[in-house]
């Protein structure tokens, strides 16, 4: 790209691939946003010393200089090395620097200061949580268990949660093991390698021993959603809603106080009052473990979703029901089958599941001794989610 090129790319002014800045100073890195959104994107121009408008007002920077910085910037500012072109002017207003930038092609979007940037016209902003599952597809990153997550690393792990979690399975692996802590998480598929050799947290490791699951790019999603109705529809007032975020365990745990927080139904047998749960907590628990154990984590824009209605609780969760089982086939108990197996042993070894495979069977037989109802436990014909309804009370004296 030469000086003509330039001329006619200011004249024409910016757009989606094409940016103006100014550089007055060695300290100005605002340019490097842009550069990330485009990397991002479809690649793009950013021209240095030139206004909003047009009008060319220079760089009042050592030529040399300014170049040796950008240089450095681009290998060193962003979180992967940018593939780019720089070049340079002197226009009797003073010299105009450009940075031609191409599209990232790598393990994971660019990012400038740990967010993620695209371009939407003449701007560049953080992309929502449906583009940033499609930015990920693009980038090929598509999250089973044991698939590493980008830019983790060992610290990225609560090591203390993975030892009382050992511990319960008896094994004390300060003693019992005799290896470092590393070796040890790798062992058990917490760690994996990536491809320069670097120790990578899997999403099985985050999501179960992570520090702060949800800081990071691919799994910033990955938590439940929780709203209460003053109602039987979306359309009525919101009387609370939350977020149950952290590890998985922890998101059933948060899940369940923000239920119990909503109130108990009292129930008189003889004398005796009894208060209940708005439906049973134990049913209530299989579904919340159900999801955050079989949902499909390669869906990265969506969330676990938990509703409350006057007549009803509703647990959505993301992709289809494991291995293509079918309803009738999972109500039944059937031999059981997981999208997460790693996970699923987790949360069973932590006591929130119990015997594979009779969680459904345990609900039903919970919520008859509740109201004499079933579940319903629902499917979209394009796998993108499974829904189970446990109804407070009996569908036929006041459902939709």
């Amino acid at each position: 790209m030469d000086w003509l090129d330039i001329l006619q790319r200011i004249d024409k002014g910016e757009d989606e691939l094409t940016e103006f800045g100014r550089y007055r100073s060695w300290n100005e890195k605002d340019w490097l946003k842009t550069v990330c959104a485009m990397a991002n994107s479809r690649g793009g121009l950013v021209i240095l010393g030139v206004l909003d408008d047009g009008v060319i007002d220079g760089v009042p920077l050592d030529s040399e200089k300014v170049q040796e910085r950008l240089s450095n910037f681009l290998q060193n500012g962003l979180s992967h090395p940018v593939r780019a072109h720089l070049g340079r002017h002197e226009d009797p207003k003073g010299w105009v620097h450009w940075i031609l930038v191409d599209r990232m092609r790598g393990p994971e979007p660019m990012k400038y200061r740990g967010r993620v940037y695209v371009r939407r016209g003449r701007s560049s902003d953080e992309p929502g949580a449906t583009e940033l599952q499609e930015l990920y597809n693009v980038f090929g990153i598509v999250l089973t268990e044991e698939r590493i997550i980008p830019g983790t690393t060992v610290a990225d792990i609560e090591a203390e949660v993975f030892r009382e979690y050992m511990l319960k399975r008896g094994v004390d692996i300060a003693q019992d093991t005799g290896l470092s802590l590393e070796t040890d998480l790798r062992n058990r598929e917490v760690l994996d390698e990536d491809m320069d050799g670097q120790q990578r947290a899997t999403l099985f490791g985050l999501l179960c021993f992570g520090r702060a699951p949800q800081d990071h790019g691919p799994t910033r999603n990955f938590w439940i959603d929780l709203v209460a109705y003053a109602g039987v529809s979306r359309a009525d007032e919101v009387l609370s809603s939350a977020q149950a975020r952290g590890r998985l365990d922890e998101q059933v745990k948060r899940a369940e106080d923000w239920l119990r927080s909503l109130g108990r139904q009292e129930r008189y047998r003889g004398l005796v009052r009894e208060d209940l749960w708005i439906v049973p907590q134990k049913a209530v628990r299989e579904c919340l473990v159900n999801a955050v154990a079989h949902r499909d984590y390669s869906i990265l824009g969506a969330r676990i979703l938990v509703e409350v209605f006057d007549d009803r609780l509703v647990v959505t969760s993301p992709g289809a029901l494991p291995n293509h089982k079918r309803p009738e086939s999972v109500l039944a108990g059937g031999v059981p089958r997981s999208r997460n197996e790693a996970i699923a042993n987790v949360l069973f070894d932590l006591g929130l599941m119990e015997q594979r495979g009779s969680g459904y069977p345990r609900i039903s037989r919970e919520m008859r001794t509740f109201n004499g109802t079933d579940p319903l436990l629902e499917h979209d014909g394009d796998e993108r989610w499974v829904r189970v309804t446990l109804w407070r009370i009996v569908p036929d004296q006041g459902t939709e």
